[in-house]
């Protein structure tokens, strides 16, 4: 991962989440519009993009069509990217056995996002694979953070610390990273301050209100590594109707390059 990030001078993770709602009307006359849509997007930002990150609930909303245009998605990546499967998956250790090898085996992801709270048993068969890397969340972007993750523990640290401790532990094999939101600056920051080794996936950026600049002031490690800064809708779904594919992915391709262009710009503002 460290070598791509070098390699494209960018921390850009693409989310595709494609939401028929939202998919330009072009897209919609083609006979796999998921497939087509999210195939244009690749082709926009594959020069650009460290990362990509389907959310597999746009896709399993969708049925078999959806897993269909997932599998395409798959294929169809370039070679020099990171692939997470954003799945949220973790359970007892029979079961997580079986999600470990869909998603790295029969599926072919480089990385998962696994929920903590059923305990090492149920996140140790994600582990278990030395070459993959299994994202804990951690301290996540969404409001409802504060219902479980910042509640304090009898002993006075957040349950998302004691998350951090667990996850550090379980790094044996240097294939463990955490999920922390770019709208949580200082946390993300006294978090990265304590993990320095780990891969920060960094979700929250734009339509959540986290701040681009923070997110790599705050995320990166002490080389300038180790961050995956998730950016869905704002790239995906740029404004306006497209008479081509072409216009689409233009329009596409400018998004994504603004945002790399303010990560580089930012980054060589946190080194001043």
């Amino acid at each position: 991962m460290n070598a791509l990030i070098e390699q494209k001078k960018s921390f850009l993770c693409v989310g595709l989440d494609p939401d028929v709602q939202k998919i330009p009307t072009l897209f919609l006359r083609m006979q796999d519009p998921i497939t087509e849509f999210t195939k244009s997007i690749v082709n926009a930002t594959s020069e650009v993009a460290v990362a990509y990150k389907p959310n597999f609930a746009f896709y399993e909303a969708l049925g078999l069509k959806g897993l269909h245009a997932l599998d395409a998605l798959i294929h169809n990546l370039p070679k020099n990217v990171i692939t997470i499967a954003d799945a949220k998956r973790a359970d007892i250790g029979n079961t997580s056995r079986l999600y470990a090898t869909a998603f790295f085996e029969t599926w072919g992801f480089d990385a998962v996002t696994v929920p903590p709270y059923m305990g090492y048993d149920s996140i140790e068969p994600f582990l278990s694979y030395k070459e993959k890397l299994t994202l804990i969340l951690c301290l996540t972007s969404n409001s409802g953070s504060k219902d479980f993750e910042e509640r304090r523990l009898e002993e006075g640290k957040p349950l998302y610390e004691a998350v951090l401790e667990k996850a550090i532990e379980w790094n044996q094999f240097e294939n463990v990273g955490l999920v922390v939101g770019a709208n949580r600056a200082e946390e993300l920051r006294r978090l990265r301050a304590i993990a320095e080794g780990l891969c920060f996936l960094i979700p929250g950026v734009g339509a959540q209100g986290g701040s681009l600049e923070d997110a790599v002031r705050y995320g990166i490690d002490a080389r300038h590594q180790s961050a995956l800064i998730n950016i869905s809708r704002a790239v995906i779904y740029p404004d306006g109707e497209f008479s081509s594919v072409s216009a689409f992915e233009k329009a596409v391709a400018k998004r994504a390059e603004a945002y790399v262009t303010a990560m580089r710009n930012a980054l060589e503002q946190s080194a001043v």
